[in-house]
């Protein structure tokens, strides 16, 4: 059997020269991808969808062909034309992509971004050390205050992959780093290979992307793969028995240990809450006996950390940087300079009584089940792109907690009939508007008409929101402007 020429690619240092490759999508990790390529010296193909007018010429000074086709039969028929030596595929294209099941039968390799990050990562010299970080929820966040952590505990560490900052931008950044922090999404989980993460953890699991990978099972098999071959630790939600059993499942290297994280007691080996204490009790001689406090669920609260899930993030990445070497004190002091994210959990106002909350980035139901458990009385503005999944879950064990609900997006019909079955009483109104600086207004002040004095008015839209948004920062940002609109006196 003859092994492609790509396999035995394992450092950036080897002969890459006149390796065709064919890349699909020219997104940020796209161009990241046909950017790196072409700098090794790679023949390179850049088939797209949509590509914008700065990538089109950057890649023109670069020598990168791009071809720009919504068609999968032209981007099948440009591929095969091309003679490609390896595809590399963005994180949104689908497994079954025509191009995708073509290089299979041809057997032509398929990677993803990070593993060609993971191939060519010796380029500044000694590789940085890899933690992994994925989940249904919480990654960003995680991987966050994870990097805040160590960089308090003064090592050079970048927070990157699908936060935002691709890992193939971090590995050929010239200053070099000890940690990168990579928020590793399902998509890229797919497609990974021969990662050896330093320590890695899964946050959670819960129904999402369904329609990516074809069904739960597969996108729980696509997540369990962040845990393979680790080398220190792996991190794991004492409340999730998925991920606990990911972990019993995994094939580690030899020492790896099990570090769980849950909102109760820690056991030996743990981390956890006593009294509103947050412990480890991992990192420690005396384990057994013994545990260390880093902080406070009262402390958390002037952070915006204090709600259940974010402190269940904060116990994951406080487990993640000690397994890295940082010590209690910097873990304390970084948590008392973090700031979340906007978008997150975010409080827009507090005036008479009632509290805005801004977490448009709880784009699937399990995101938005943690913001609902943190309250009390809530306006619930929701909907959007469901992504394959159903709320009448959601709904059902919330209704008791609802005083209104506020649909939006483009396709309402699901979700007003999860609320006709599963909360019958419970008043529900559809923004009806079609215009996209309409929505939040006409949202928040249908919100309005119900709430009283200690309500939370909740946008956690449990959808994605490209139906009616650019993103989820972008409906974030038209929901906070529609407060401060609505509340100024």
């Amino acid at each position: 059997m003859v092994i492609p020429r790509c396999e035995t690619l394992r450092s950036w240092h080897a002969d890459w020269s006149g390796l065709r490759v064919a890349v699909l999508g020219l997104g940020v990790t796209g161009f990241s991808v046909a950017d790196t390529l072409a700098e090794l010296g790679c023949v390179v193909l850049v088939h797209a969808a949509k590509v914008d007018d700065l990538r089109r010429q950057m890649c023109a000074v670069l020598g990168i062909t791009v071809v720009e086709s919504e068609s999968t039969d032209a981007a099948l028929t440009d591929v095969a034309e091309f003679g490609p030596d390896l595809i590399v595929v963005s994180p949104g294209y689908h497994p079954d992509h025509p191009v995708v099941l073509w290089a299979h039968t041809n057997s032509i390799p398929v990677w993803g971004d990070i593993e060609l990050a993971w191939r060519v990562r010796d380029k500044q010299g000694e590789p940085a050390e890899w933690i992994l970080v994925t989940g249904t929820n919480g990654k960003t966040t995680t991987t966050q205050l994870t990097s805040h952590m160590l960089l308090h505990a003064g090592f050079r560490v970048a927070p990157c992959g699908n936060i935002g900052v691709p890992v193939l931008d971090a590995v050929r950044d010239p200053g070099g780093f000890d940690f990168f922090v990579v928020e590793i999404s399902s998509y890229q989980l797919h497609w990974l290979r021969e990662v050896v993460p330093f320590s890695s953890a899964c946050l959670n699991v819960a129904p999402d992307h369904l329609d990516w990978h074809n069904g739960f099972d597969n996108y729980v098999a696509a997540k369990a793969k962040v845990y393979t071959d680790t080398k220190i630790a792996c991190v794991y939600n004492r409340g999730d028995e998925r991920t606990r059993r990911m972990v019993e499942d995994a094939a580690v290297t030899d020492g790896a240990r099990a570090i769980g994280f849950g909102l109760d007691s820690p056991g030996p080996s743990d981390f956890g809450i006593v009294d509103g204490i947050l412990l480890d009790r991992s990192f420690l001689d005396n384990r057994h006996a013994e545990a260390l406090e880093f902080t406070t669920v009262e402390e958390l609260r002037g952070q915006g950390l204090h709600a259940p899930h974010m402190v269940l993030n904060v116990l994951a990445a406080a487990a993640l940087a000690r397994s890295a070497g940082a010590s209690i004190d910097a873990i304390s002091e970084a948590l008392s300079t973090f700031r979340v994210d906007s978008h997150r959990y975010e409080t827009v106002a507090h005036v008479d009584g009632v509290t805005w909350i801004d977490d448009s980035k709880a784009t699937n139901p399990h995101a938005a089940d943690a913001s609902l458990r943190a309250n009390e009385s809530v306006v619930w503005i929701v909907g959007g792109l469901l992504k394959g999944v159903s709320l009448d879950e959601l709904i059902s064990r919330h209704a008791s907690r609802l005083k209104a609900a506020v649909v939006i997006g483009a396709d309402r019909s699901e979700v007003v009939s999860a609320f006709t079955q599963h909360a019958p009483h419970l008043p529900v109104v559809e923004v009806r508007a079609g215009e996209t600086e309409k929505v939040m207004t006409e949202a928040v002040s249908a919100a309005s008409s119900f709430v009283a004095h200690g309500d939370v008015v909740l946008l956690a839209p449990a959808a994605a929101s490209m139906d009616q948004f650019t993103d989820y920062a972008h409906r974030g940002r038209l929901f906070a402007e529609a407060v401060r609109a609505h509340v100024a006196p």
